[in-house]
């Protein structure tokens, strides 16, 4: 039976409505028991589901990040992370889970690409649809973000993207329009076309609203409301967080001036009504299930695991070194290796139960003896809190620090064991009080010299007495958050406690930094040379970190960060064989790629990371990935590249031609790998190309496994309209998983969608694409294995 949602608004008065159009706290919603509304729950969720506190909440699972996931190009296994997510939500009682990011890869330097699937609209708006139905079967809602156009995080909470309204419906717009069965939208911070996204008429009403005929809720990002009617008018729904905010009493006077009519404020509220019906929060509260697997617990593992494994990518592998042989000898080198980064940075990091290193799992694979692991050279400019057991808290002896909170008349409001070595103050809060100071404490774990630091902005007195400001940069609204000040030093002994204390003023990140001091980078190298002369392979582990990839900070270039191209380019000159594993989300440039053997590409793998890189390289699991993002040859080689505001403004003057599109018009330079590229661990023929003609037409084609281990191959298919100024573009694809020797014969069903043209002049879809052009049958708009006209 369905709920009366119309009556349930009209039994409401004003003031009523709008108390439930902005947030009660940080990630809930506010209840009503005069209809039946319960609290409903929103959790961060790209890569875990975090839960109600931004930093130190409960422990969780921490999930291989979206590139990872949608390099299966998968809708199975899309699914199924919807479906684990949706367990992770339950046994939280989380209602909302804000996810999956759905904006395109548009330039590789954006930074918080590691969260959103691809540069493709087609790949991204399927494996995203298929996300979402894996959660909301559960009853889990999902939440599309970020409407839209919001591919750079330099000055989000001020950049005007201008995009022309072709390329805002064909791109931009796509992913959203296929994955709308989602029952909730995050708007973004950016304006668009000179409109905030909060307020955009066009998109949110007109678009997403009318012609889409969306019956979900449209919210806001966090603090990114800047307007009462406006916004209201606009087609937003909700205000997060709360409980303050711009809506409130103006937006009742808003009303009640007449700028906004109380039939768009009924509107808001039936949608956020009918969400909470949805989720089971309106009515009879639903019931959440008890027996749901633990973050650490045996099944979570295997999951992790195959699911970071799959999508890992071979992207090259001369002489078939990969899968590698168990029996060799082997240097494992690299401060990746020893710190593998299994998470981007932002408001999409979590709390695992652990972190399992390259390092970790190829010894529990091969053994102690087997292994010979060496650290690598400095790959930070910015210190982090730390990790790995360096600092200790006094009160559990377990890795991480204690932190006291205290309020002006120094009375103590609450104690905490921060597992991160770093603690949210000010958001996260549960008792009552004002925080004025906090007490960070740790036990220092140094076998020599010791670099100590802190981070948070405020006035810090550290051991020995030292005491200093630390004050934020200006580099936008969250910097207190997510890109907090840093002081580092090095103490002539470390202290067998380090203690600091800082005065707190408003919401902030705190936390105590710890790690042996940097070595000189010679020295390290040497020892990487050292390391190979008695292996049989070496493996190089190089990547990025949440420096790079993160929430608030694009990049500025695709280089490996530090010497890591210098170490690379002397273990390969010194070894027999060399097999380079790279640990980054994004593409990432490789002046080395000629004199090494194999390259296998592991993004940010997730808890289970070690283990699953070393399934993928001894071939338990096969890495048959395929890259979601076109890699350039060199900074600038791509056809969106800059992703700076010039006069507050972006323009995405390449159009339509993003990625793979720009490369093959030659609009710029030949990349390093396509999209689409991956080797796995098979090899393939393609015979018996036929087209089946209709309104959105089919390709049939005969793939023959003729290599020596089952292999799971992906068929592309891309159409290459005759018109000039229409770019190539994905219009389908599938998998199957074949026995060496074997074939089989599978059906690309290409999508009607990609044969449109929006029409400039009616604002409209116009007919589908004229007659002719060719389809392409490949793997990889690099390895094209059949034309069709």
């Amino acid at each position: 039976m369905t709920t009366d949602l119309a009556a349930l608004v009209k039994s409401l008065d004003l003031p009523a409505k709008v108390r439930l159009l902005t947030g009660a706290t940080a990630f809930t919603l506010a209840d009503d028991p005069s209809i039946g509304l319960h609290e409903m729950r929103f959790s961060d969720g790209p890569t875990g589901v975090r839960g109600l506190k931004f930093i130190g909440g409960r422990v969780v699972t921490l999930f291989p990040n979206a590139t990872l996931l949608a390099s299966t190009w998968d809708d199975a296994t899309a699914y199924e992370v919807g479906r684990l997510l949706a367990e992770e939500a339950m046994a939280q009682r989380i209602h909302v889970v804000l996810g999956p990011t759905i904006n395109l890869h548009r330039s590789p330097l954006g930074g918080r690409l590691f969260e959103a699937y691809s540069e493709d609209p087609l790949l991204t708006g399927k494996l995203a649809a298929a996300y979402v139905r894996g959660l909301q079967d559960s009853g889990v809602a999902a939440c599309l973000k970020h409407l839209v156009a919001n591919e750079s995080e330099t000055e989000r909470n001020f950049m005007n993207s201008v995009v022309d309204e072709k390329t805002l419906h064909e791109l931009y717009l796509l992913p959203f329009e296929i994955a709308a069965d989602a029952w909730s939208i995050m708007a973004a911070y950016n304006d668009v076309n000179g409109v905030a996204a909060t307020e955009q008429q066009y998109v949110n009403n007109e678009i997403v609203k009318g012609a889409w005929g969306y019956d979900g809720l449209i919210m806001s990002d966090w603090f990114a409301t800047k307007t009462a009617g406006p916004a209201a008018n606009g087609g937003l729904d909700l205000v997060m967080p709360g409980p303050g905010g711009p809506w409130g009493d103006a937006l009742v006077a808003a009303v009640e001036s007449g700028e906004v009519e109380e039939s768009t404020i009924d509107d808001h509220v039936i949608r956020l009504l009918r969400l909470a019906e949805r989720v089971g929060a309106l009515g009879e509260a639903r019931a959440w299930p008890s027996d749901l697997p633990k973050p650490d617990s045996p099944v979570r593992r295997q999951q992790l695991t195959e699911l970071a494994a799959r999508g890992m990518t071979v992207l090259k592998n001369d002489h078939d070194l990969l899968p590698l042989d168990r029996s060799a000898a082997v240097a494992l080198i690299g401060r990746h290796a020893l710190e593998t980064i299994d998470m981007g940075g932002g408001s999409a990091g979590v709390n695992p139960p652990y972190q399992v290193s390259v390092a970790e799992g190829l010894v529990e694979q091969l053994g102690a003896g087997q292994v010979t692991v060496v650290d690598g050279v400095s790959v930070r400019t910015r210190p982090v809190p730390a990790r790995g057991g360096f600092l200790t808290a006094p009160s559990t002896g377990a890795p991480g620090i204690d932190v006291i909170l205290l309020d002006a008349a120094g009375n103590e409001l609450e104690r905490r064991f921060c597992a991160q070595a770093k603690t949210m103050i000010g958001m996260d809060d549960d008792f009552t009080g004002t925080v004025a100071t906090a007490r960070l404490v740790a036990d220092v774990h140094a076998d020599g010299p010791a670099e100590l630091g802190v981070l948070g902005i405020g006035r810090w007195t550290v051991t020995g007495g030292e005491e200093f400001e630390l004050v934020a940069a200006g580099t936008g609204i969250g910097e207190e958050v997510l890109t907090p000040p840093v002081r580092t030093f090095t103490p002539d002994a470390a202290p067998g406690r380090f203690e600091a204390t800082v005065t707190v003023d408003g919401m902030g990140l705190y936390g105590l930094i710890g790690h042996a001091a940097t070595r000189e980078t010679v020295d390290v190298i040497d020892d990487a040379v050292r390391a190979v002369a008695g292996a049989d392979v070496a493996v190089v582990v190089v990547g990025l970190t949440e420096e790079q990839e993160t929430e608030s900070v694009d990049k500025s270039t695709l280089e490996l960060p530090g010497a890591q191209d210098q170490l690379v380019e002397a273990v390969a000159g010194a070894a027999r064989r060399t097999v380079v594993v790279v640990n980054a989300a994004t593409p990432v440039l490789m002046p080395w790629l000629d004199r090494v053997d194999a390259v296998l590409w592991a993004g940010l793998p997730g808890q289970e990371g070690g283990h699953a890189v070393a399934a993928a390289l001894l071939g338990d699991i096969e890495p048959a990935g395929r890259l979601v993002t076109t890699f350039p040859s060199a900074d600038g080689a791509s056809p969106a590249w800059s992703v700076t505001p010039v006069g507050g403004q972006v323009a995405y003057g390449e159009k339509t031609f993003v990625g793979y599109r720009g490369h093959a018009a030659a609009r710029a330079p030949e990349p390093a790998f396509w999209l689409g590229h991956g080797l796995g661990y098979g090899e393939w023929e393609y015979s018996d190309v036929r087209l089946v003609t209709g309104d959105a037409p089919s390709i049939t084609v005969t793939v023959r496994n003729v290599g020596r281990r089952v292999s799971r191959e992906v068929v592309q298919v891309y159409l290459r309209p005759v018109e000039r100024d229409e770019p190539v573009r994905l219009v389908g694809w599938t998998s199957v998983t074949v026995e060496p020797g074997k074939s089989a014969r599978v059906t690309v069903h290409t999508d009607r969608r990609l044969w449109r043209r929006w029409d400039v002049e009616s604002h409209s879809w116009a007919a589908r694409l004229a007659d002719g052009g060719e389809f392409l049958v490949a793997r990889g708009l690099g390895d094209i294995r059949a034309t069709v006209s």
